[in-house]
C-alpha cells in the first residue's frame, strides 16, 4: 500500500504509467471543484478527520488534524481472502472477472457513473451547512462526510479511467461539470438536486438517502466484477460513519424537543426547539424522496444486472440460498383502475423492490430507537415511517397521490392532503431561524441535545475544528 505516492492507492498505481498519468491530469480538476463545491468558508481551518492507513479490519484509518484541500483522497480496493465465483445471475460459480466483457460494458459504466455521480453531489447540497453548525462536534462530522464522499467519487473515477478508456474519462470529468440543483445540468438522481438548507434536513439525509447508499453499495459489493466488488466494500466502512451521524442527529433532536416540551408545558418552540411533529414532516420528506433512488418496483433494468451478475441483492452470498431467482414471484401492490391491487412479479423483475424491503426494515429499526429515546425522555409523542407508497417520485405510485398511511388519494384536495404532511413555508422559516453558528469547545445549540460520547473519545470541550 502506498500512501506517500501523489495518489495513495493499494492498487499498485505506478505499475500503470498511462493510467497513473491519467489520473494525476484529473486531480487537479478535482481540486478546483472541491474549492469551488466543497464546505464554503472553512478550507484554510484544520479539522480532527479521519483518514484511510489501511484497509484491514483492525485499524484502518488515524484522526488528526487537517486542512481539507490535503485530505489524502485515494484509490483503496478491499483484499480478497479467496478469489470469489460471480455469485449470482445466469452464470453462478464461474471466476469472477477482472476486466470488463464487452457486452456488459454499457450497463456497468451506467451502474459506476450513476453511483459516482451521488458523491460530489451531495457535497454540493451540503457545501454551505458549515456557516450554521449547532457544535464544534457537528461540524467536525460534516466535514468527515463531505471528505469521504469526496474520496468515493474517486473510487468511482479509479473505475472509469482504469476500464473505460476515454470514455471513462469523459464521464469522469462530467462528474465535475453537473452540479446538484442545477437547471442546465443537473445531478443524475433527482434526490441529489433537492437543496439542504438546514441541519435537520442534513441529518435527515445521512440517516436515509446515506442508508440508500448503503444498500446500493452492498448489492454491487456482491458483484462478478472483482475490481467494483472490493472498492464497493472498502467504501462501505467509511459508510457506516454517515449513517452514525444521521440517526443520532436526529435522536438527539427528538430529545431535545422533548426536554423542552416538559420545560415550557409542552410548547417546544417555545423553549427554541424543533417539534416532535415538524421532525416528522422532515422525516416523511427525505425517506419519501430515498425510497425514490431505489428506481421502480417492477424493473427490467434490474433483472439484466442480476443476470449479468453485476449487482446482487444486500448480502446476496450470505442470506439466499437460490442464487439464480429464475423462480418465484414477489407481490407487488399497484394501481389499476382507481385501487390499489396486487402483482405477482417475477423475482427477477423486483430486485429494486428486495433491496427497498431491507432498507426500510433497517429504517423502521432506525425509527424504533427513537421512539425509545422519546420514551426515555417521558414523551408521549412518537415518530413513525411514512409507508413507501407516500410522495413519490419513480416508479408504480408517481402518478398517483397517497397519506402517509399509504392510502389512495383523489379529487381535487389530494395534492394538499399529500403537502400537509410534508414541510411547509413555515417549518422552514422556524428550523431556519434557529439555525446558527456555535463555535464555542464544548457548547450546543439550544435545538439539539449533545451527543453521549465525543469522536475517538474525545472530551466534551475538543476542539474538533481550529477556527
Amino acid at each position: 500500500m502506498s500512501l506517500d505516492d501523489r495518489i495513495p492507492n493499494n492498487v499498485d498505481l505506478h505499475t500503470d504509467r498511462r493510467l497513473q498519468k491519467a489520473l494525476e491530469q484529473w486531480q487537479p480538476k478535482f481540486l478546483d471543484w472541491w474549492m469551488e463545491m466543497g464546505p464554503e468558508g472553512f478550507q484554510t481551518k484544520d479539522v480532527y478527520l479521519r483518514t484511510a492507513i489501511s484497509v484491514d479490519r483492525d485499524g484502518w484509518a488515524t484522526f488528526d488534524h487537517v486542512k481539507m484541500p490535503d485530505y489524502r483522497w485515494g484509490i483503496f480496493l478491499t483484499p480478497e481472502e479467496r478469489k470469489r465465483p460471480v455469485g449470482f445471475g445466469d452464470n453462478p460459480g464461474v471466476e469472477s472477472f477482472e476486466e470488463v466483457p464487452g457486452e456488459f460494458r454499457n450497463p456497468l459504466r451506467r451502474l459506476i457513473v450513476t453511483q459516482g455521480d451521488t458523491e460530489p453531489a451531495s457535497v454540493e447540497q451540503q457545501r454551505l451547512l458549515g456557516q450554521t453548525c449547532p457544535s464544534l462536534y457537528d461540524l467536525r462530522n460534516l466535514f468527515q462526510v463531505n471528505v469521504e464522499e469526496g474520496r468515493h467519487l474517486w473510487a468511482m473515477v479509479y473505475l472509469l479511467h482504469r476500464f473505460f478508456g476515454r470514455d471513462g474519462r469523459e464521464e469522469a470529468d462530467e462528474m465535475l461539470a453537473r452540479r446538484s440543483g442545477d437547471p442546465d445540468k443537473p445531478r443524475i438522481l433527482e434526490t441529489f438536486n433537492q437543496p439542504i438548507k438546514n441541519w435537520l434536513s442534513f441529518f435527515c439525509f445521512t440517516m436515509f438517502t446515506d442508508r440508500d447508499g448503503k444498500y446500493q453499495l452492498g448489492a454491487l459489493a456482491e458483484s462478478g466484477f472483482a475490481p467494483m466488488r472490493r472498492t464497493c466494500q472498502f467504501m462501505l466502512t467509511e459508510e457506516a460513519h454517515h449513517l452514525f451521524v444521521g440517526e443520532t442527529g436526529i435522536t438527539r433532536v427528538l430529545r431535545r424537543a422533548a426536554q423542552l416540551a416538559k420545560e415550557h408545558g409542552g410548547d417546544v418552540k417555545a423553549g427554541g426547539g424543533i417539534p416532535i411533529e415538524m421532525v416528522q414532516r422532515y422525516i416523511n420528506y427525505w425517506f419519501s424522496y430515498s425510497l425514490d433512488l431505489f428506481g421502480s418496483e417492477i424493473s427490467s433494468n434490474s433483472s439484466d444486472y442480476f443476470a449479468m451478475g453485476l449487482k446482487g441483492r444486500f448480502d446476496e452470498e450470505k442470506k439466499y440460498a437460490d442464487h439464480s431467482a429464475r423462480e418465484g414471484f414477489l407481490e407487488v401492490p399497484v394501481v389499476e383502475d382507481g385501487r390499489i391491487t396486487i402483482r405477482q412479479t417475477p423475482l427477477r423483475n423486483a430486485m429494486n423492490e428486495c433491496l427497498r424491503d431491507d432498507y426500510i426494515k433497517d429504517c423502521e429499526a432506525a425509527c424504533k430507537r427513537w421512539n425509545r429515546a422519546l420514551e426515555e425522555e417521558g414523551a408521549e409523542q412518537r415518530v413513525t415511517l411514512p409507508n413507501r407508497r407516500f410522495h413519490r417520485h419513480i416508479g408504480e405510485y408517481a402518478q398517483h397521490k397517497f397519506n402517509s398511511a399509504g392510502e389512495l388519494l383523489t379529487g381535487p384536495d389530494a395534492a394538499a392532503r399529500v403537502a400537509a404532511e410534508l414541510p411547509n413555508a413555515e417549518d422552514e422559516a422556524w428550523v431556519g431561524s434557529l439555525m446558527k453558528a456555535v463555535t464555542k469547545p464544548g457548547a450546543f445549540a439550544n435545538w439539539i441535545a449533545p451527543p453521549k460520547v465525543g469522536i475517538n473519545s474525545m472530551p466534551a470541550d475538543f476542539e474538533y475544528v481550529k477556527l
